[in-house]
C-alpha cells in the first residue's frame, strides 16, 4: 500500500517527468496542442528558453517560425517531438517550415540578445520557477520582445507547492503557504522552486510592464484519472487531451502546473 501510495505522489508524478509514463505522455501531448494554439499565425521570430528536454521548438519551426533556443551547455541537444499513436492530429503546414538555432547561453540574463529582438518568447518547462528572482528574468523577456510580442510562460503552482511540503511534513510552512507574498519549496532532487497562484503571476507579468492575456492551469485532470483512464482505453489519449483543453480555459487555478500568455505593450 505504501509503494503505491509513493508511486502516485507529487514527487513522483511532477518532479521524476518521465515521458514514458501515461500520464507524461498526456501531458506533453496537452503542452502541445496549448503551444499550437498560441504560436502566431504569421512567421516570425521565436525565442525559446524551455531547456533541451522541452518538445516545443520543433512545434514552432514547423508552424514556420524561426527559432532561437538557449542550451546550458554544447553537449545538450533540443528534443524532438513525442509521437503519439492516438494522441494529437499533426498540425497542416500552411507554410514552409523555419529554421532552429541554437545557442548556448543563460536562460536568466539575456544580455546576448538585442532589444525588440522577437516575436514571441516561450519560457516552458517551469524554467521561471527555477528562476527564483523571476522579476529579473520577466525584466529581460520583456525587454527582447517586440511592442506587441508575446511570451507564453509555465510555473509551478501553490497547489504543487503545497503538496510537497506535505510530503516533507513541512506543517508550520505549509500553514503560511496560501497568504505567503513568495512562495519557495524543496523539490526532491535538492533545488528549490518558486510557486504561484494566478493572480500573483498576473501581478508579476504586470509589474515588469507586459499586459496579461490569460492565467490558466496546464492541466486540471489528475494523474490517477489519466492513467485509470488509459488503463481501460488505450485510444482515449485524443479524447483526454481534448477534454483537457476544455476544462483548463476555467478559472479555477487548480492546476499544478500554471500556464499564462502576456502581451508587451505597442
Amino acid at each position: 500500500m505504501a509503494e503505491a501510495h509513493q508511486a502516485r505522489s507529487a514527487a513522483a508524478h511532477f518532479a521524476s517527468g518521465d515521458s514514458l509514463s501515461a500520464y507524461w505522455r498526456f501531458y506533453w501531448a496537452v503542452a502541445d496542442a496549448q503551444l499550437a494554439r498560441w504560436l502566431p499565425a504569421e512567421p516570425g521570430r521565436i525565442l525559446d528558453l524551455s531547456a533541451p528536454d522541452f518538445r516545443g521548438a520543433p512545434r514552432a519551426v514547423a508552424a514556420g517560425h524561426d527559432v532561437v533556443t538557449l542550451l546550458p551547455s554544447a553537449d545538450s541537444r533540443p528534443r524532438r517531438p513525442l509521437t503519439l499513436v492516438n494522441g494529437h492530429a499533426r498540425t497542416a503546414r500552411r507554410t514552409a517550415p523555419g529554421r532552429l538555432r541554437a545557442v548556448v547561453g543563460d536562460t536568466t540574463f539575456l544580455s546576448g540578445f538585442a532589444d525588440s529582438a522577437f516575436d514571441g518568447v516561450v519560457a516552458d518547462n517551469r524554467v521561471l520557477s527555477r528562476h527564483l528572482a523571476t522579476e529579473a528574468s520577466l525584466v529581460e523577456i520583456a525587454r527582447v520582445l517586440r511592442p506587441g510580442g508575446r511570451v507564453l510562460l509555465c510555473v509551478d503552482s501553490v497547489v504543487l507547492g503545497m503538496a510537497l511540503l506535505a510530503e516533507q511534513d513541512c506543517w508550520p510552512e505549509l500553514s503560511f503557504a496560501p497568504s505567503a507574498d513568495v512562495l519557495l519549496v524543496p523539490w526532491p532532487d535538492g533545488s528549490i522552486t518558486r510557486c504561484f497562484t494566478g493572480e500573483q503571476l498576473g501581478e508579476v507579468l504586470t509589474d515588469v510592464g507586459l499586459e496579461p492575456e490569460w492565467v490558466r492551469p496546464r492541466t486540471v485532470l489528475s494523474a490517477s484519472t489519466v492513467e485509470g483512464m488509459l488503463s481501460r482505453d488505450p485510444h482515449a489519449m485524443g479524447r483526454l487531451v481534448e477534454m483537457e483543453l476544455r476544462a483548463a480555459e476555467s478559472d479555477d487555478y487548480v492546476g499544478v502546473h500554471l500556464l499564462a500568455s502576456a502581451r508587451k505593450p505597442g
